[in-house]
């Protein structure tokens, strides 16, 4: 592994300069996506059918990040991940302003996710500094792609129904893009954790993407056929 990160890293790293900043202005105009699911709520004028988890997982992951980009001292890392935190909570608010009457929908994430950031914020104060960065980036790499994968929870519905609308397809299809332009960066920088949870990021939304393609929403279908 070490060898093969070292290799890419050579052919990688005159490339610097334009991979990074490449990958934050479409970090950047993926969190945007989030404004076409907000559009699609507004025309249908309640949150029915919409989870609340893509923009609170955003605001949390994007958070989490934050502090990871400070100890790395990624300054690329740091304006993404802040984008992506005003961004989230911008679409977080215009979701509880649609959720109506289903305000736990909403509530009881953002309870569970302010909870989640207090403890592993607590925790970077009290690890020990030589093992900080290590762990807190292993932290965030599972959480990261629990959000990523999220959608594939449902998966055996999705077969089920025949039914793959269920996947953010904006968001999804821009992160497939944006997780291998930051699997490159991982190798630039030799760092294990951006390599191992953007690959794995790409893969996973690499199978939701086919999932939709197969398993497209039944209204598109019919309205296809006519």
């Amino acid at each position: 592994m070490a060898k093969l990160v070292e290799s890419f890293s050579e052919i990688l790293t005159p490339y610097k300069s334009i991979i990074g900043p490449v990958a934050s202005v479409l970090t950047i105009a993926q969190f945007f996506a989030g404004a076409l699911i907000c559009k699609d709520i507004a025309a249908q004028g309640n949150t029915e059918g919409f989870s609340s988890m893509p923009f609170i997982g955003g605001i949390v992951i994007g958070a989490l990040m934050l502090k990871y980009s400070m100890m790395l001292n990624d300054s690329s890392m740091f304006v993404v991940n802040l984008a992506a935190v005003l961004l989230n909570i911008i679409y977080t608010f215009f979701f509880n302003k649609y959720s109506r009457c289903k305000k736990q929908d909403i509530h009881q994430p953002i309870m569970w996710g302010t909870i989640l950031m207090t403890v592993i914020f607590a925790y970077t104060f009290w690890e020990e500094e030589e093992l900080i960065e290590y762990r807190y980036g292993l932290i965030v790499t599972v959480l990261m792609l629990g959000l990523l994968g999220s959608p594939l929870i449902e998966v055996r519905e999705i077969v089920r129904k025949k039914d793959a609308s269920s996947i953010p397809l904006p968001i999804t299809f821009m992160a497939c893009i944006v997780t291998s332009l930051w699997l490159l960066y991982g190798f630039i920088l030799k760092n294990e954790f951006m390599i191992i949870q953007n690959f794995i990021g790409f893969f996973l939304c690499l199978m939701q993407l086919t999932l939709y393609c197969i398993y497209r929403c039944p209204d598109m279908k019919k309205q296809k056929e006519l």
